[in-house]
């Protein structure tokens, strides 16, 4: 399997670029595992902390846990002034240390944001389990489908130029796509969960700025365009995608939830 390296400036970008989650998302995850000030949270693939950072304001403490160094590193300064977030260097398969750190039936949710699939989904959600109290859970979220595969003029302009520019077609849904989802639901109750969802739909207007910062936040670190390179890249996308402004960006948070009975 191929490691892809999201460090170095690529985390400057994902901290400046990466979407958040809308105040409706939290409220859904409150309301299904009856989170409150008595809870520890658990941001699996926190990355630079967009969810991380709102869950903080939702419970008594939340842990960050992520692979990436340099990701934490600017999850860290994103949360200057937030006593109760707290970051790990770890990933899926450094799960099971937690339960010697946290404890069995500690955690009141675990939450895993456009990341799952980079994880091996049918091992980590047993060992979920038995971190969870009873009525907490785990909340699987997709942040929307990737800006490049949008049903829409500009959206369809910007897949065609970095297909070309990358030598191959862009499909990768990040977990989005309905059959990643259900295969996502039928390991959550096969580990003893209680299975549902909750949509957040919303529509936003972003710019060219946005949308170049939100692709360099999503390319590894070895295939970024070069410093030198990159004024004639962003001026061939310009090109390609500026006749069909504005770029109106369509948002569907999925939160599929597994709660612990």
């Amino acid at each position: 399997m191929t490691i892809l390296k999201f460090s170095g400036e690529v985390a400057e970008f994902y901290q400046r670029y990466r979407r958040g989650y809308p105040a409706e998302v939290l409220d859904a995850l409150v309301a299904e595992f009856g989170l409150g000030a008595e809870d520890t949270a658990l941001d699996l693939g926190c990355g630079t902390g967009q969810l991380t950072l709102p869950l903080a304001a939702r419970t008594r403490s939340v842990v960050g846990m992520d692979p990436e160094p340099d990701m934490l590193a600017q999850a860290r300064k994103a949360a200057a002034g937030v006593p109760n977030a707290n970051w790990l260097v770890g990933a899926d398969s450094d799960v099971p240390a937690l339960e010697a750190l946290l404890g069995k039936g500690t955690l009141g949710a675990v939450t895993i944001g456009q990341a799952l699939h980079w994880m091996d989904h049918e091992t980590l959600f047993p060992v979920l389990h038995s971190l969870l109290r009873p009525g907490g859970g785990v909340a699987v979220l997709t942040n929307g489908a990737p800006m490049w595969l949008h049903d829409s003029p500009w959206s369809r302009a910007l897949h065609d130029y970095l297909s070309g520019w990358l030598g191959q077609p862009l499909v990768r849904t990040c977990g989005a796509e309905q059959e990643e989802q259900d295969r996502y639901r039928a390991s959550l109750e096969a580990a003893g969960f209680i299975a549902g969802e909750t949509i957040v739909e919303y529509e936003d207007e972003i710019d060219l700025e946005f949308v170049i910062g939100a692709v360099y936040s999503a390319t590894p670190e070895d295939r970024l365009p070069k410093p030198d390179e990159r004024a004639r890249f962003e001026e061939r996308l310009s090109v390609a995608i500026s006749p069909h402004a504005p770029f109106v960006e369509p948002i569907q948070v999925r939160i599929l939830t597994g709660r612990k009975g």
